[in-house]
């Protein structure tokens, strides 16, 4: 019995891999809008795509980081200054993609723009600690999407939101879990009503990698001004010494993030590319082995895994 189990298993397997090798006809003709385009993750995709002679409309946040990217890509691509925290920025980027896509609509739309911090204990922040975060990676994402989603719509094409391992298990206080998980939502509500309409929405689920957003010097930065704006209580309950163990645990989390960010970008090309693209991808081993089967386990297992690996506040119980 089990010989049929496992043929059938690889039948699946060989099926699925010559379903997903497919791919979209006339990608030349083809624009792609991608947020976040100054560093990391955006920037290399934008120069991914340009190299197979699509498209590109990169979105950068600064003049310097576009000016560098135009001269490392073809003239096929092309930038406009995007803050997609600012609704004014949102108004002026969507017509700048109206001109440039006309009645072919835009194919694919990238949100890849996110920042990390504030990121920390929760009693550590303040209210404004969480919205510095959510107004650049959930509001600014789904304000950026519901303005250029009636291009999409008539390309019938396609919307890939980069959410993250912590979209699913949420470790570290802050805004960026919370923004990551509402990520997860949308995708999911916004992908059952465009089905209807031929537009495919995947989400891109990264492990650890290292960029701007994981360095250690910017979230080492970030814990030692959070514990600063904190009261005089606060710091006497967690204690230097925990102040000391959770800068130590960033410095171990950036040694294990990955250099290799095309395990990432050839998710999203992927997405954007083939004819049958998949609802999720999981981009990276620790993503796939450790922190995905983590996600499913009962949350007693999960919250003494994260007890007894984390720092402990002096005062404790």
């Amino acid at each position: 019995m089990w010989i049929y189990l496992v043929a059938l298993v690889c039948l699946w397997t060989i099926f699925r891999l010559l379903r997903e090798r497919q791919v979209v006809d006339h990608l030349h003709d083809k624009y792609v809008f991608i947020t976040g385009c100054g560093s990391g993750f955006g920037n290399l995709l934008a120069r991914q795509l340009d190299r197979r002679g699509m498209r590109v409309l990169a979105a950068c946040r600064k003049e310097e980081a576009a000016e560098r990217l135009r001269s490392e890509t073809s003239d096929r691509l092309e930038t406009v200054i995007l803050d997609v925290s600012n609704t004014e920025s949102i108004v002026a980027a969507t017509q700048w993609v109206k001109e440039r896509v006309g009645n072919r609509g835009l194919w694919g739309l990238v949100n890849n723009a996110g920042i990390s911090t504030p990121w920390g204990p929760n009693e550590w922040m303040n209210k404004q600690d969480f919205e510095t975060v959510l107004d650049v990676n959930l509001w600014g994402m789904i304000e950026v999407t519901l303005s250029l989603l009636p291009l999409v719509r008539k390309a019938r094409g396609r919307v890939v939101n980069v959410s993250s391992i912590v979209g699913r298990l949420s470790f570290g206080g802050g805004g960026y879990s919370i923004s990551k998980h509402g990520i997860e939502a949308f995708s999911d509500s916004l992908r059952r009503e465009l089905s209807y309409f031929g537009v495919k929405v995947a989400i891109i689920e990264p492990g650890l990698f290292k960029t701007g957003m994981t360095s250690n010097a910017r979230i080492s930065s970030n814990f030692q001004m959070l514990w600063e704006q904190t009261s005089s209580e606060i710091r006497e309950i967690y204690g230097e010494k925990y102040l000391a163990s959770s800068l130590k645990m960033v410095k171990k989390m950036e040694q294990r993030c990955k250099k290799d960010l095309s395990l990432v970008t050839d998710c999203m090309e992927h997405a954007l590319t083939a004819c049958h693209p998949r609802t999720r991808y999981s981009a990276g081993w620790d993503a796939k082995l450790f922190y995905l089967p983590l996600s499913y386990l009962p949350t007693s297992l999960v919250d003494a895994f994260f007890y007894l690996t984390s720092p402990k506040p002096e005062n404790a119980l």
